[in-house]
């Protein structure tokens, strides 16, 4: 049996409908906007995104837009593709966005708590975001 990677589902709840969160957090030009912990600016480059990250340079695929509110991306740091699970789905008049953090290999309690801050930082700002849009 394989051994599984730890991994953590954060969620925030956001008053605002689903469509419009997903419309918003979907288009990877707005990154920088709500996910400032990790992309300082982005742009296209053929298939792919180049995110300017306090790291570097990273290439983002994302998965293609859909109907189900699937927001899942990879980000590949030197050759090596690290899958991110986000969703947004609908909560009453609402929403609720979840991204699923995987504990790489090698990384340690405490490089792993910082980035779930870092990542609940950014959905809280994108909870701020969009509710002020209402």
């Amino acid at each position: 049996m394989h051994a599984l990677m730890e991994s953590r589902t954060l969620s925030v709840s956001i008053g605002c409908d689903h469509k419009e969160v997903y419309e918003f957090a979907s288009n990877p030009e707005n990154l920088p906007k709500w996910a400032k912990s990790f992309c300082i600016s982005v742009k296209k480059s053929g298939n792919l995104w180049i995110a300017e990250t306090p790291s570097g340079p990273v290439k983002i695929e994302f998965v293609e837009r859909n109907a189900f509110g699937v927001m899942d991306h990879c980000v590949i740091v030197s050759g090596t593709k690290i899958f991110n699970a986000m969703r947004v789905l609908r909560n009453a008049k609402g929403s609720e966005m979840l991204f699923t953090v995987f504990r790489q290999p090698g990384i340690e309690d405490k490089k792993y708590n910082e980035d779930i801050g870092l990542i609940e930082t950014d959905l809280a700002k994108l909870k701020a975001i969009m509710e002020s849009r209402n």
